[in-house]
């Protein structure tokens, strides 16, 4: 009769622990471009500062961004996206700050008295899950937010 050692079975233990770490989801905020050209991404959030807006991550054609990593911490989140090569915007109703290059900005108010641009942001109510995922399309606008 073979007996196993603890080592033995710390090691298959961890064996077969592996894939499940590997396919364990991250608690984030992402952003992917569906579609052909390079997008500029920026992010608004509630933070115990006041409001921030945060920008620009270059998300190239295909791929996915983290705008936030770790667990989400407040409900809503705000995006504003425009595609650098067709000129297209993914915008919404909330007027935010943004600036020419990165940024980032702690209010919405007096954007252009401080130097600010005012762009409309898309709102995403992440009804408190731990992560969220914006996928934005050829068609400016039509975005999707998941979880």
């Amino acid at each position: 009769m073979r007996r196993l050692s603890l080592g033995g079975l710390t090691v298959f233990a961890l064996a077969l622990a592996s894939p499940l770490l590997a396919t364990e989801a991250r608690a984030e905020f992402r952003v992917c471009n569906g579609t052909q050209n390079l997008v500029g991404v920026a992010i608004g959030y509630r933070a115990k500062e006041g409001w921030i807006t945060e920008g620009w991550w270059q998300v190239p054609a295909t791929t996915c961004a983290t705008l936030i990593e770790g667990e989400l911490q407040s409900r809503y989140y705000y995006l504003y996206a425009e595609d650098a090569a067709r000129g297209g915007r993914w915008t919404g109703n909330v007027n935010m700050c943004v600036a020419e290059n990165e940024f980032k900005i702690v209010g919405v108010q007096d954007c252009f008295a401080r130097g600010f641009q005012r762009m409309g942001f898309k709102e995403y109510d992440t009804g408190r899950q731990g992560s969220w995922m914006v996928q934005l399309s050829d068609t400016p606008g039509t975005q999707e937010g998941q979880n």
